[in-house]
């Protein structure tokens, strides 16, 4: 199975921009010149912070009252709306070997992660026989009942899985099929999902593949390794955008208050999907048998709902009101600076709510912090402000970022 896998060999400074220290460091810079009042686009108000953890820790207490927090991922998304579908999933894999349960479990969270970059506001996934979900939780049921139907495996009897040669061949129909995509339901982004699926295909031989690569006769393996992994095997996938050394460099921008934007000092590495993905192989790894440490390496995720808190509760005060107003691209120098302030911004809200709480790094890593935490809180202060709970900045998505 692995012996397919060709990874590419790397120079140093693409190794270090693919990095959890790079997304920190360079993340944290942008952060300094804010608040030293040196940036074009927000202002930074610290002081506002406080206000941010009171939401925070409204919704965590509200959502898991004896703080059994589970880690940020993929995985919270599946069982929308209480349906237990992760039970019903696990019934019908219960007669497999574990090992082949965990690569099922990964082939299905590389793919449901890949296909959750934002909906748009009018898109809506009916359940059959069931209710009717949107965002983040209707994509994840929408990809679910496609595994679960064989929708991403070519082999009928053994339906539970996700291959490159399914992956290969899914057109743009089979997939607006399996996500109800119509002209009175568009979905944002069908060309980048899509484009994406058939990149992974030639990257792997299944997605599952990601277990034997982290889990080979070991029982832990730190998240930075796992992160690392996820992005020198999926690299190549990413729709051409910013190189170094020739290597596309997926999920990672030019910031002109760091460096000339033709030079590797302006970037700014995000990795926001890989970092979700390594996010969501902790629990099928734990499940075989094989602990992920040091959680703490990975970021806070830099998308819409984080983004939006520190926007909506002003922490991050736009210097520009067009900037509520207008629809950026990805790549625009205002996009770029609110990515990098909210992971910036998210692990100074950690210290902060842990401190609240009385409990160490250990106890409440960040992944639960987003968990508990910050995403939910992003999106009930948003619900309040503006109909249909929009992000208080526009961006346009291809299905491949946010």
């Amino acid at each position: 199975m692995l012996d397919a896998i060709r990874v590419q060999e790397v120079s140093p400074t693409v190794a270090w921009l693919r990095s959890p220290a790079a997304i920190r460091e360079r993340c944290h810079q942008v952060l300094d010149l804010g608040l030293a009042g040196r940036l074009e686009y927000f202002r930074v108000e610290p002081s506002r912070l406080p206000t941010v953890v009171d939401r925070v820790l409204a919704v965590t207490h509200e959502a898991y009252p004896r703080l059994d927090i589970p880690v940020h991922s993929r995985w919270r998304h599946f069982d929308a709306g209480g349906v237990p579908r992760l039970a019903q999933l696990q019934a019908k894999l219960a007669p497999l070997p574990p090992e082949e349960r965990a690569r099922a479990k990964v082939d299905l969270g590389v793919v449901s992660v890949l296909l959750d970059a934002g909906s748009g506001p009018a898109w809506r996934y009916q359940e059959p026989g069931g209710a009717t979900y949107v965002r983040s939780e209707g994509l994840a049921v929408a990809s679910l009942r496609m595994f679960m139907a064989g929708g991403f495996s070519s082999d009928p009897d053994r339906p539970l899985r996700a291959d490159a040669e399914a992956l290969g061949r899914m057109t743009r129909e089979s997939l607006e099929r399996g996500f109800q995509v119509s002209a009175s339901n568009p979905l944002l982004g069908v060309e980048g999902r899509l484009h994406l699926m058939k990149e992974l295909s030639r990257v792997l031989p299944r997605p599952g593949s990601l277990f034997d690569m982290l889990a080979a006769h070991r029982r832990s393996v730190r998240a930075a390794e796992v992160l690392g992994t996820v992005l020198d095997v999926l690299g190549p996938i990413w729709p051409g955008r910013t190189t170094v050394d020739g290597v596309n460099l997926g999920d990672v921008w030019a910031h002109p208050a760091l460096g000339p934007t033709d030079s590797a000092d302006s970037l700014v590495p995000f990795h926001k999907l890989s970092q979700w993905l390594a996010y969501s192989l902790v629990e099928p790894l734990a499940e075989a048998g094989v602990v992920v440490t040091e959680l703490d390496a990975l970021t806070g995720l830099p998308e819409y709902r984080n983004g939006g808190l520190f926007v909506d509760l002003g922490v991050l005060v736009p210097q520009d009101p067009r900037l509520l107003t207008e629809v950026y691209d990805p790549g625009d120098a205002p996009i770029v600076e609110w990515r990098a302030l909210t992971v910036a911004l998210l692990d100074r809200v950690a210290a902060l709510v842990r401190g609240r709480l009385e409990l160490s790094a250990e106890e409440l890593p960040l992944a639960k912090v987003l968990q508990g935490g910050t995403w939910t809180a992003g999106r009930r202060v948003a619900g309040e402000l503006r109909a249909g709970g929009v992000p208080p900045i526009r961006v346009r998505s291809d299905g491949t970022v946010f």
